[in-house]
C-alpha cells in the first residue's frame, strides 16, 4: 500500500525497518492506527540548502488590493480565493514565502 503512495524503494525500506511487509488485510485496526501515527509524526529535518546562488524569488501575481486581507477572497469574483505565490507579495529570503503560503491558506481555509 505504501508503495502506491510513496516511491517504491523508499516504501520497501520503510517496511523493512519499521513495519511488517504483509497484506493490509492482515493488520489489525490497532496496528494500522499505530502505523498511521508513526507516519504522521515522522521527522523530516532539513539538513542543508543549495545556498544563495540557487535561491528563488518571484514577483507579480494577483494584486493584494484586489483581495480581502482577512479571507483572501477576490473583491471582483465572490467565492474565488488566491493564496501563496500567486499573490503579489514579496518578502526576504529565509522561509518568508513558506510562511506567507501557509498563513494565506489558513486565512482562506477558515472561510471555505
Amino acid at each position: 500500500m505504501l508503495g502506491e503512495l510513496l516511491p517504491k524503494r523508499f516504501a520497501q525500506r520503510l517496511c523493512e525497518l519499521h513495519f511488517d511487509n504483509k497484506p493490509m488485510r492482515q493488520y489489525t485496526p490497532a496496528q494500522l492506527a499505530a502505523i498511521n501515527q508513526t507516519l504522521k509524526n515522522w521527522p523530516l529535518p532539513a539538513r542543508n540548502t543549495e545556498g544563495y546562488a540557487t535561491a528563488e524569488v518571484t514577483l507579480g501575481g494577483v494584486d493584494t488590493d484586489e483581495l480581502s486581507s482577512t479571507t483572501m477572497e477576490s473583491r471582483r469574483v465572490p467565492g474565488l480565493y488566491f493564496i501563496g505565490e500567486v499573490v503579489d507579495v514579496t518578502g526576504h529570503l529565509g522561509g518568508h514565502n513558506f510562511q506567507w503560503a501557509w498563513a494565506s491558506a489558513h486565512a482562506a481555509g477558515l472561510v471555505v
